[in-house]
């Protein structure tokens, strides 16, 4: 993790072809007094002297550039020099490939490129980009004093709080995980190491709506088990994966002796939309003690309060440890609250889920290879 000294302004370089792109970032970047950019470069090869002569902490990087594309750039720059990057990138799906490419690079996190609508972009977006900032700082987001943020709803918005399931002795059990900054590698990591027969899985990464279905088919590819964008009325099936899409709330409900995805289009909770506080809460209330609950890398809190009612529920938690986060924001929150049981490294984080899903003895259901692969 990145040891910025947060008394001193964070030092960041601007990199992206367009002129007003550079302008833009510039000025949403000088509203937060703790962030100054010390220069600009419309290419990776000026960029690159800039790095030496700079010295900046944090770079935003355009992923479309001349010359050298983003990605090459990004590339050569975590081998030779690693800094601490945040991509500047289209809300597409060409875009989404190349920015979930760019976390695989090394890439901190993403964000989107700002619209031409100043207002929009200094009020609303220009929080957001320095909390990002921040972050990818290794220092604690501070406070904007732009405007007054919205109203930070809990999980209560979504999905009231009722008594928890008592789960059935002999039920399978299900496997839930919350991650933002630095989750999509990680999630990537736990998967990899799953067995094609895992317990069902439930994912809700911080991600835009364009992203969420490109982000599941990486996982698939990458990944033994089957992994999907969640749907609305799915039956949860050992050997799947399933993702919230970006722009929905996915709750897990019982019906009868079987789980089911539900997608909820409600308020943000926590500001976040999807909310992991809403996934656990959900899981919670439908499983009780048959469910392992994992808070991995992220930004702010999203997740501890609800991985601490999976954890009264009766279900086993952990949280991703310090080191191995990017952002030991959502973690470390869960940790302090005693939300999580243990601390557990990204690279151990699949076999203690899996110890923890033998640790409540047998259970019955389907073998992964019965289920229809294409469901949903």
């Amino acid at each position: 993790m990145n040891s910025h000294d947060p008394a001193r302004k964070i030092k960041v370089l601007v990199i992206d072809d367009s002129a007003l792109v550079r302008k833009l970032l510039t000025m949403m970047l000088e509203q937060d007094p703790a962030i100054e950019v010390v220069g600009t470069a419309s290419d990776p090869y000026i960029a690159r002297d800039k790095i030496k002569r700079l010295a900046p902490e944090v770079l935003t990087l355009d992923v479309e550039m001349p010359g050298m594309d983003g990605l090459t750039f990004l590339e050569n720059l975590m081998r030779l020099h690693p800094l601490p990057v945040v991509m500047v990138s289209s809300l597409t799906s060409d875009g989404a490939d190349t920015t979930l490419r760019a976390l695989e690079l090394g890439a901190v996190d993403f964000f989107e490129k700002p619209h031409h609508d100043l207002s929009e972009t200094l009020t609303v977006l220009a929080p957001q980009l320095a909390a990002k900032i921040h972050a990818a700082a290794g220092s604690r987001p501070r406070a904007s004093t732009l405007a007054a943020p919205p109203p930070k709803l809990s999980a209560d918005a979504v999905l009231p709080k009722r008594p928890s399931f008592s789960g059935i002795p002999g039920d399978s059990p299900v496997i839930a995980i919350g991650a933002s900054t630095g989750g999509t590698e990680a999630i990537r990591v736990v998967l990899e190491s799953m067995p094609p027969d895992a317990p069902p899985i439930v994912i809700t990464q911080h991600i835009p709506a364009a992203f969420s279905a490109p982000f599941a088919a990486r996982l698939d590819r990458c990944s033994p088990m089957r992994v999907v964008q969640a749907e609305d009325g799915q039956h949860l099936m050992p050997g799947h994966a399933y993702v919230a899409p970006g722009d929905r709330h996915l709750i897990v409900i019982r019906d009868g002796a079987r789980l089911v995805c539900r997608l909820h289009d409600g308020p943000a909770v926590g500001r976040h939309k999807p909310s992991v506080d809403v996934m656990f809460r959900s899981v919670a209330m439908c499983t009780g003690d048959r469910a392992v609950g994992a808070l991995l890398t992220g930004m702010g809190d999203d997740g501890a309060r609800g991985l601490l009612e999976m954890r009264e529920a009766g279900a086993l938690t952990v949280a991703q440890d310090q080191a191995s986060s990017v952002v030991w924001g959502m973690p470390g929150s869960a940790w302090k609250m005693q939300a999580a049981s243990e601390l557990v490294s990204i690279d151990q984080m699949a076999a203690r889920l899996l110890a923890l899903v033998a640790s409540m003895g047998p259970h019955t259901f389907a073998k992964a290879s019965d289920a229809v692969r294409g469901q949903g």
